[in-house]
């Protein structure tokens, strides 16, 4: 071995040494030495016996994407998750209503004319045929009904997937695309717990009540949809929350209706008129100032039904009662 591989080769072992020296100092306090640990959730490195902050605001050398439930082996650096409530499932681009630049400078006339041909073209090119038309303009009616309806996103997610499963199966020909639209929005909102009545339905849809029930029965049938029956105790807190009732009113209304179906008074009844009158029946239980005009207004049925109704849920809660005692 020559004279100068003999100092290379001590130069590289003496530099091996103080990098591994260099390393050890680095996983060791150097207040008490103790053993450093590092907090990833925070970009800290502190040690654990004495709790000095060595290093603050650590980089994250770890990956950028997110993975989304419906989107797990895709490993996208951008954008926004795949959704049902539009017919590309949100993948296309835009074009922007603004006639401005990126300096928010505002476009010529010249300028204005092509972006708004672009803009035409784009809106032509986005749906493919005449299915995706079709789904295009469902879409648009369930998202305009759910926000009348004030429904949340995952009841707009369950009909988008319902008018879908629909147009795939072929159960559109004969009927419109509204009143198939309108039973998957009241399909959607029964499955999701938050259910809104047929007349509530029938205000924000462009179909009338009877082809909305029938498409309706249809719909569930075709698709074996399970729908359980509508509970009454499922709308007390929506109308005891629009007529400013009590939270201890809302409780009496939610017991009353749990003795009506103990005592099986309720099978064959509408679940609106009940929990309505439940209402009003609480309302006079804890001397707050309802009267019958003003619940049936919130719940869109008529005073008789509530008169009738909350004599009988009143009724049923007594009876429950005597039991109850008698046991």
């Amino acid at each position: 071995m020559t004279e100068t591989e003999t100092t290379i080769r001590s130069y590289g072992t003496e530099r091996e040494e103080t990098e591994a020296a260099g390393r050890e100092s680095e996983l060791v306090c150097p207040e008490c030495g103790g053993t450093l640990r590092t907090d990833e959730e925070h970009g800290e490195t502190v040690c654990a016996d004495c709790g000095l902050v060595v290093e603050a605001d650590a980089i994250d050398h770890g990956p950028e994407w997110r993975s989304f439930n419906d989107s797990r082996g895709d490993k996208s650096r951008v954008g926004a998750p795949a959704t049902n409530m539009m017919h590309d499932k949100g993948l296309s681009t835009n074009i922007g209503w603004q006639d401005k630049d990126a300096y928010g400078n505002a476009l010529s006339s010249e300028r204005r004319r092509q972006m708004q041909r672009l803009r035409t073209w784009h809106e032509r090119f986005r749906t493919r045929d005449s299915k995706e038309r079709n789904l295009k303009q469902a879409l648009g009616e369930i998202d305009r009904m759910a926000s009348a309806l004030g429904l949340p996103d995952n009841v707009r997610e369950t009909a988008s997937v319902i008018y879908r499963r629909a147009l795939d199966e072929d159960l559109l020909p004969g009927r419109s695309i509204e009143g198939v639209a309108s039973a998957s929005l009241y399909a959607a909102a029964r499955q999701g717990n938050t259910p809104r009545s047929l007349d509530e339905l029938t205000a924000v849809s462009r179909v009338d009540r009877m082809e909305l029930t029938r498409t309706y029965r249809y719909v569930v049938r075709e698709l074996k949809l399970e729908v359980a029956p509508a509970d009454p105790s499922q709308y007390v807190g929506r109308f005891a929350s629009e007529l400013g009732l009590s939270d201890e009113g809302e409780w009496r209304a939610r017991d009353l209706i749990k003795s009506a179906q103990e005592a099986g008074v309720t099978s064959g009844k509408s679940p609106v008129g009940l929990a309505a009158a439940a209402v009003y029946a609480a309302s006079l239980l804890t001397n707050e100032q309802l009267t019958q005009s003003q619940v049936g207004a919130v719940a869109g049925i008529s005073e008789v039904t509530i008169r009738n109704r909350y004599k009988e849920l009143l009724d049923a809660a007594e009876s429950v009662g005597d039991q109850d005692a008698d046991a």
